[in-house]
């Protein structure tokens, strides 16, 4: 009885220390801060936030009904035997300092980091160079050859984009070596209590609630536009708005896709901000289980349609493994399916420059 007591004890004491650990660590600031103060009174007046969260435009649980957390535990430990590339990815070293400037110009940085330049300005959009999705370094690891660029390649940056807050689109470590590059940050509403936290001065954010735009000089709006997704950073969800952005930059149309499942909101933004020149929309990290929070390849396809999109530039695949799929699946699924429908796609290498009605990378180099 007094070992059974005693082992009691012992194990009490283990929980308790863990949990203490854990709260511990769930205050670093990897983590970030909840809005507050005149963040949270403009996030409660919001038509989006109901019941102590955003909500989606249509229904949308993160989980299907009747997902087995079971089967995701064996799934995890079952992935696609090309889950992860069996050699370096391939990439172009681009000095992104001296891009040229006078046709608009993207460079991917794989997953969904890229940067586009165009007439002096230079946008940034969810910049991870960490070399992780995660806060903690051992979850989310980048692939070999995936990490071509750091944020001491960055130039100047007019404006730095972040759709939403979650690990693989807003890094810690990413943000904090840019601040002094950045003139002014752009995000969905509450995301500014992060980068406050983290050291940027709140008159250097920008935060929209779907719908609003601004005008940031007489060439360029910004307009954020709905998507279905989800947010957060700690165990909560949904204390920060996830968006997408219509970007007319210097007479060119641009969708900057960020995180969302496939859903009617693409053929309304595509009704009121349509045709864009190019859709840079979200192609992997899907599965079965979570059909509603990211989009199927085919569904890529045809929210370009819907978007009305001239050509498809497809990100969130090639850095990291966040699902169970081969790593290169995505993008031979959506080649299949706009070569049905006569869809145009770009498939730069991470650092080869894509310009805009000029060059438009179209090599198979993943495919080893």
């Amino acid at each position: 009885m007094k070992r059974v007591r005693t082992t009691m004890i012992t194990l009490v004491f283990i929980v308790v220390i863990a949990l203490g650990a854990t709260l511990l660590f769930m205050q670093q600031s990897v983590f970030g801060s909840d809005p507050s103060a005149i963040r949270l009174d403009r996030i409660l007046k919001s038509p989006h936030y109901r019941n102590g969260a955003f909500e989606n435009l249509e229904p949308t649980d993160v989980m299907r009904e009747g997902a087995s957390y079971w089967k995701l535990t064996t799934d995890y430990f079952n992935k696609d035997k090309n889950n992860i590339p069996p050699a370096p990815i391939p990439t172009v070293k681009t000095d992104v300092k001296a891009l040229p400037d006078d046709k608009p110009t993207i460079v991917w940085f794989g997953h969904s980091s890229y940067l586009i330049k165009s007439e002096g300005t230079t946008v940034l959009v969810d910049p991870v160079f960490s070399g992780n999705a995660g806060p903690v370094t051992f979850f989310g690891k980048s692939f070999a050859g995936s990490d071509a660029y750091t944020a001491d390649d960055m130039p100047n940056i007019d404006l730095l984009v972040i759709s939403h807050d979650h690990f693989d689109h807003l890094d810690y470590k990413t943000v904090t070596q840019l601040i002094p590059k950045v003139k002014k940050f752009y995000t969905g509403l509450g995301v500014g209590a992060h980068l406050e936290r983290w050291g940027v001065p709140a008159d250097k954010i920008v935060e929209f609630d779907w719908w609003e735009k601004q005008d940031v000089s007489s060439n360029i709006t910004l307009t954020a536009v709905p998507a279905r997704h989800f947010s957060g950073r700690r165990l909560t969800r949904g204390k920060t708005l996830w968006t997408a952005f219509a970007l007319r930059l210097n007479g060119y149309n641009f969708f900057l896709g960020g995180d969302s499942g496939y859903g009617n909101h693409f053929r309304e933004i595509g009704d009121k901000l349509g045709p864009f020149d190019i859709a840079i929309l979200e192609c992997g990290q899907y599965g079965l289980d979570w059909p509603n929070i990211h989009m199927f390849p085919e569904e890529v396809a045809t929210a370009a349609q819907d978007l009305k999109a001239r050509t498809i530039l497809p990100v969130h695949w090639a850095k990291f493994s966040l699902a169970y799929h081969a790593w290169n699946e995505p993008i031979q699924r959506l080649l299949k399916k706009t070569e049905e429908q006569g869809m145009d796609v770009t498939t730069p290498r991470i650092g080869e420059p894509v310009v805009l009605n000029s060059s438009y990378p179209r090599a198979v180099w993943w495919n080893f």
